[in-house]
């Protein structure tokens, strides 16, 4: 399924006028300036998994909500197969596989993620981004370099990594070839639906 932008940014200024919340409150729970704020809200540009991921929290729902328009209907289990899954690109080559979108009152987010081996990110300083919670990184195959605020690991196949995502974090795909990792993003309590 791919995403549609301008439908997206639909769903997140209707559900912030469904709220009475103003661009201003919105614009610093997903740490944006007002104007980058509406321009995402407008389809204007694109915006980044974290930026969805602050304005579903802020709404108290679902960010599969935000991305489909649907809300997840199954409560006992739900299985997706090898390359299934709710699929998201949401930075510049990194490909987010949501793997459990069906599925209602999760407490957690999982994505089957694809980070690129881009040569001209290599010497430059890692994008960071934050969020409340925590996350937990699990690296499938491929090596990535992971920056948590200045420390900075690299990791191999096998090798996982639990953090505090509210520390600027980063990460990019290194040693020659794409990454694929396993990522479950933990919500503060209290910032569920």
């Amino acid at each position: 399924m791919e995403i549609d932008v301008k439908k997206v940014a639909e769903r997140i200024r209707g559900m912030r006028e469904i709220l009475k919340i103003s661009t201003e409150d919105m614009a610093k729970a997903t740490d944006t300036a007002a104007t980058e704020y509406l321009a995402c809200e407008n389809g204007e540009c694109d915006f980044s998994f974290t930026f969805l991921l602050k304005c579903s929290q802020k709404f108290g729902i679902d960010i599969v909500e935000l991305l489909s328009g649907t809300d997840p209907k199954l409560s006992m289990f739900t299985v997706a197969r090898k390359g299934e899954g709710l699929a998201l690109q949401r930075r510049a080559g990194f490909e987010y596989l949501h793997k459990a979108h069906l599925f209602k009152g999760k407490l957690v987010e999982p994505f089957v993620v694809t980070a690129p081996y881009v040569e001209a990110e290599q010497a430059k300083p890692i994008k960071h981004s934050t969020h409340e919670g925590q996350e937990l990184d699990f690296v499938l195959s491929g090596s990535l370099k992971i920056d948590l605020n200045g420390h900075i690991t690299v990791l191999e196949e096998g090798d996982s990594i639990f953090y505090d995502s509210s520390i600027p974090h980063g990460m990019i795909a290194v040693n020659g070839s794409p990454c694929e990792f396993l990522a479950v993003v933990i919500p503060k309590p209290g910032d569920r639906a």
